[in-house]
């Protein structure tokens, strides 16, 4: 039998309205500590969608007045349970993780006018505007978390294309929406 304290496993859950409260609770906590150069702090990925099933973790993006400053913050942000890991992929980034294999939250922090900004919040809009794409990734995150439940990486690689589909539907669709 597999010991699930030390593996990462994927799990895709019915929508929580709770997941709402969450991000506000962790926000004031994230605020406290970067006050300084928080600008603006959003509850983006599937959790913010209401209605579509997702992993159960609360994806948070902060924005700043300074990215390079952010680092300064490790210790205090390790002391609240998350894990440093650098620009992890995305340039222009700092990554948070809380919790290794039992995680609860992703922090994704970039500087004000880092196009990842954008991208995060269209993403959301556009789904929460668009039910059935969301009901569509839904129906493609289940069935990965079913093929892939101890891979991660290969859960990601999954959805890739079709985030990246509607990324670009997503950018068309705010420009029309000013």
């Amino acid at each position: 039998m597999m010991d699930n304290k030390n593996v990462r496993i994927i799990e895709v859950v019915p929508y929580n309205p709770h997941w709402v409260e969450e991000f506000q609770k962790e926000s004031k906590k994230l605020f406290r500590i970067l006050s300084k150069e928080a600008i603006e702090i959003h509850h983006i990925g599937s959790t913010s969608i209401p209605g579509i099933s997702a992993k159960p973790v609360i994806d948070i993006m902060i924005v700043v007045k300074d990215i390079n400053k952010i680092d300064e913050y490790n210790n205090e942000l390790e002391e609240l349970g998350y894990i440093p890991k650098g620009e992890y992929g995305i340039k222009g980034r700092r990554f948070f993780l809380k919790g290794l294999y039992n995680r609860t939250h992703h922090l994704h922090v970039f500087e004000k006018g880092n196009q990842e900004v954008a991208k995060h919040l269209n993403f959301k809009s556009y789904m929460i505007c668009h039910p059935n794409e969301a009901k569509e990734y839904e129906e493609l995150k289940k069935e990965l978390a079913q093929k892939h439940k101890y891979d991660n990486v290969a859960y990601c690689k999954g959805k890739d294309a079709f985030i990246k589909n509607i990324d670009e539907k997503a950018g068309e669709w705010a420009r029309t929406q000013k």
